[in-house]
C-alpha cells in the first residue's frame, strides 16, 4: 500500500489532479458555509495557491522574470490580506484547473509520440559464436546479427539475410496488410515480425533507427519557441505593471482597496498566455494522429503562411522506381510475351535496376527466367546471353548497332514515341535482328493528381524542381497538373530559384517537399520544409521541418489547411483573452465586480481558451472540392490499349 501511494504521488499529473480536486472541495464546504474552527477555504489556497507562489517567488530572485504568475500571485496575497479568503482560494483553484485543462491538452496532442515510444523494443536477440543471446536494445552494433522470432518488434533497422516472412510496418508505413520479407530487403525497428523467423544484419541501431528518428523529431515540438509566444511573454510583463498602476489609482481615486483587489484578480492574464501553446501544441496532435510530424510550433506557424509549394519529382511525385510501362514486339516469331520472357532470361542476373525492373515484371505475370547460357554485362551498353550457340542481346540501340543490328522505321517510331512521355527503352535482340523493345518509366504516383488539385484548391501554386531532364519532367508534371516546370537542376539551382525567385518577395512563402539527400539544401532554403520519411533519405528527414510518415502526398493539403485553422484559432484566443480583460477590470474599477465574482469571470475565461484550441484536436479535413486521381501516364495508356 505504501508503494502504491508513493508511485501515486510520484506522477505529477495525478498528484495535481488530487490536490486540485481537495481544493474544489474545501471551496464547497465554504461556499455553503460549513465552517468549523476555520474557513475550509484555506485548504484551497495552501494546495492550490502554494505552488503559484512558490514559482512567482522563484522566477522574480533567479531571474527577476515578471510573468503571470507574479500576477496571480499578488492577486492571491492581496485577497487574503483583506480577508477575501474564499475569493483567494477560488483563483487558485481555478487557476490550477486551468493548469490541469492545458497539461491534458497538450498531453492528447503528445499521444502519437507517446505510442511510438511504447513501441520501442527494449531487448534484442543476438547471434554470436551460433549463440543466441538477449541484450538490451540499446547495445546492438551496426554489423551484429539479430534473429527475429514471430510476434517479436524489430529491435534495429536492418536488412534480411536469411528466413522469409511476414513483417507488420503499419507503425511507419500506416499499411494495413503484413509486408512480405525475403533476404536483402530491409526491416524496421518498432515493426512486427507476423510469421517465420529470420536473420538479419543490423544497418542503423540506437538513436540512428528510423522509429527513434521520428520520436525524436515530435519530441521537439515545442512550442514555446514560436515568435507569438515570446510576444505574449512579453506582454505578461507589461500587463503586470499595468494591472499595478490600475490597482493603485483604482485605490488612491475611490479609496476602496477591494476594487484594488478585484482588479488585480481580474487583470491576470493567463488567457492571453495560454492563447498560443495550447493551440500550437492541439494542431501538433491533430497532424501526429494522421501521419504528419511536424518539428516545432514555430514550423506549423510558418506553414500557415505558405502560398508555393515546390515538389521534387523523382521519389516525391513519383514512385522512385523503374516499372516496365509497354513491351512491343517486332519479330514474327515472338508475341509481346516472348519478348518479355526472353528478356527477363538475358537480364535475370542483372544487377542494374532496369534489369531488376524487367525480370520483377515478367515474374509478376507468371513468366519464370530460364536459367540457362552464359551472361556478359557490357558497361553503358547492356548484357548478352549465350545459349545453344546462340546470342540474345538486351540493351541500348548502340548494342545492337555493336553487333549488325539496326532499327527500322517502325522500331524508331515506337522508341520516339515513348521517348516522348519521358520513358527508357530498352532493345531485345536476337542473332540478326532486333526483336522488339519494352518501355521502363518512373511511374507518378496514383494520388499526385488529387492532391495538385486540392492544393490549387486552397489558393496554393505548385511548380517541379528536378534534376531529370525536361522531356520527363513536363510529362509528369503534366500527368500530375503541375503549372510550373523546372528541370535539369543541380542541389544549389533548387536552393538559388528558391530564395531568389520563389521566395523573393516578403508575402511569398514556399514550401519544399522532397525525399532525396539532394534535396536537403532546398528543405532548409525554403519556409518551410516536408520530407517523405518512408522513402526520404535522412539528411532529407533531419532537414526538414516536418515528415509524412507514410508517404502520403495527399496529406499536404490537409496539414496546411490544419496550420491554417490553427493560426486563425490563435487570433481568436488573443482577441476573446483581450476582450474579457478589458470588460471585467471596467467592472472591478466601476465597483460592479467583486474579488470572488471576477475571479470566476476571468479564470472562466482561461477555461474558454483552452477549451477553443482543444477543439483542434478532433478537426478534421473537409476538401473543398472534389478531385480525381492522377490519369494513367501515356505509356500506361499505350500499354493497356496493346492489351485490349
Amino acid at each position: 500500500m505504501t508503494d502504491a501511494i508513493k508511485t501515486f504521488f510520484a506522477n505529477e499529473e495525478k498528484r495535481h489532479l488530487l490536490l486540485t480536486g481537495i481544493g474544489g472541495i474545501s471551496l464547497v464546504f465554504s461556499f455553503f458555509d460549513l465552517r468549523g474552527m476555520f474557513d475550509p477555504a484555506w485548504v484551497a489556497v495552501i494546495l492550490c495557491g502554494f505552488p503559484i507562489l512558490r514559482g512567482a517567488i522563484t522566477a522574480l530572485v533567479t531571474s527577476f522574470d515578471i510573468k503571470a504568475d507574479v500576477l496571480v500571485a499578488l492577486a492571491l496575497v492581496a485577497a487574503v490580506c483583506i480577508g477575501e479568503i474564499f475569493a483567494a482560494g477560488e483563483v487558485a483553484f481555478i487557476m490550477s484547473l486551468g493548469s490541469l485543462l492545458e497539461e491534458r491538452t497538450v498531453r492528447k496532442a503528445r499521444e502519437g509520440i507517446e505510442k511510438l515510444a511504447g513501441m520501442t523494443p527494449r531487448t534484442a536477440r543476438v547471434l554470436c559464436a551460433g549463440e543466441e543471446k538477449i541484450i538490451p536494445a540499446d547495445d546492438v552494433r551496426v554489423g551484429d546479427v539479430l534473429r527475429v522470432l514471430p510476434g517479436e518488434a524489430i529491435a534495429v533497422d536492418g536488412v534480411v539475410i536469411s528466413g522469409r516472412t511476414a513483417v507488420d510496418q503499419s507503425l511507419m508505413t500506416g499499411e494495413s496488410l503484413p509486408v512480405d520479407k525475403d533476404v536483402n530487403d530491409a526491416v524496421f525497428s518498432g515493426t512486427v515480425n507476423q510469421l517465420g523467423a529470420f536473420d538479419m544484419r543490423a544497418v542503423k541501431v540506437g538513436g540512428d533507427s528510423s522509429l527513434q528518428r521520428m520520436i525524436r523529431l515530435v519530441e521537439s515540438a515545442d512550442a514555446s519557441k514560436t515568435p507569438i509566444v515570446r510576444i505574449m511573454d512579453r506582454w505578461a510583463t507589461w500587463i503586470v505593471i499595468a494591472a499595478l498602476l490600475t490597482a493603485i489609482g483604482t485605490w488612491l481615486c475611490t479609496g476602496e482597496i477591494i476594487r484594488a483587489v478585484t482588479i488585480l484578480v481580474v487583470f491576470c492574464p493567463c488567457a492571453l498566455v495560454l492563447s498560443t501553446p495550447t493551440a500550437i501544441m492541439a494542431g501538433v496532435g491533430n497532424a501526429t494522429r494522421f501521419g504528419v510530424l511536424i518539428a516545432s510550433g514555430d514550423a506549423l506557424e510558418r506553414l500557415a503562411k505558405i502560398n508555393h509549394v515546390a515538389f521534387d519529382k523523382t521519389g516525391t511525385l513519383t514512385h522512385g522506381k523503374p516499372e516496365v510501362v509497354a513491351v512491343r514486339s517486332f519479330s514474327p516469331s515472338l508475341t509481346d510475351t516472348g519478348v518479355l520472357a526472353l528478356a527477363a532470361s538475358i537480364e535475370q542476373r542483372s544487377e542494374h535496376p532496369l534489369g531488376r525492373a524487367i525480370v520483377a515484371h515478367a515474374k509478376s505475370l507468371g513468366i519464370i527466367p530460364q536459367d540457362a547460357g552464359q551472361c556478359t554485362a557490357i558497361p553503358g551498353r547492356g548484357v548478352v546471353l549465350e545459349a545453344n550457340g546462340k546470342r540474345a542481346y538486351g540493351g541500348t540501340l548502340q548494342l545492337m548497332r555493336d553487333n549488325g543490328m539496326e532499327a527500322d522505321e517502325k522500331i524508331e517510331a515506337a522508341m520516339e514515341q515513348y521517348a516522348a512521355v519521358g520513358s527508357t527503352v530498352i532493345h531485345i535482340g536476337t542473332d540478326n535482328a532486333i526483336a522488339g523493345i519494352i518501355a521502363l518509366a518512373d511511374t507518378p504516383r496514383p494520388d499526385a493528381g488529387k492532391t495538385v488539385n486540392l492544393l490549387h484548391a486552397e489558393g496554393v501554386e505548385t511548380i517541379l524542381l528536378t534534376g531529370d531532364n525536361a522531356q520527363a519532367a513536363r510529362h509528369i508534371a503534366k500527368t500530375a497538373g503541375i503549372r510550373h516546370v523546372r528541370a535539369e537542376l543541380l542541389p544549389e539551382d533548387k536552393v538559388r530559384i528558391i530564395t531568389s525567385e520563389l521566395q523573393a518577395s516578403a508575402s511569398d512563402r514556399v514550401c519544399m517537399v522532397g525525399d532525396g539527400i539532394n534535396d536537403a539544401p532546398a528543405l532548409k532554403a525554403a519556409h518551410v520544409g516536408i520530407a517523405l520519411g518512408g522513402v526520404g533519405s535522412d539528411i532529407a528527414v533531419d532537414a526538414a521541418d516536418a515528415v509524412l510518415v507514410h508517404d502520403d502526398i495527399q496529406r499536404l493539403p490537409q496539414v496546411i489547411v490544419l496550420a491554417r485553422k490553427t493560426a486563425a484559432t490563435i487570433k481568436t484566443n488573443i482577441c476573446m483573452s483581450m476582450f474579457l480583460n478589458f470588460v471585467t477590470v471596467a467592472l472591478a474599477a466601476a465597483g460592479m465586480m467583486g474579488p470572488v465574482s471576477g475571479a470566476l469571470a476571468h479564470n472562466a475565461g482561461a477555461l474558454l481558451i483552452a477549451l477553443n484550441s482543444a477543439r483542434l484536436l478532433g478537426w478534421k479535413y473537409n476538401p473543398r472540392e472534389k478531385t480525381h486521381a492522377v490519369q494513367a501516364s501515356a505509356p500506361q495508356r499505350l500499354l493497356a490499349e496493346r492489351q485490349e
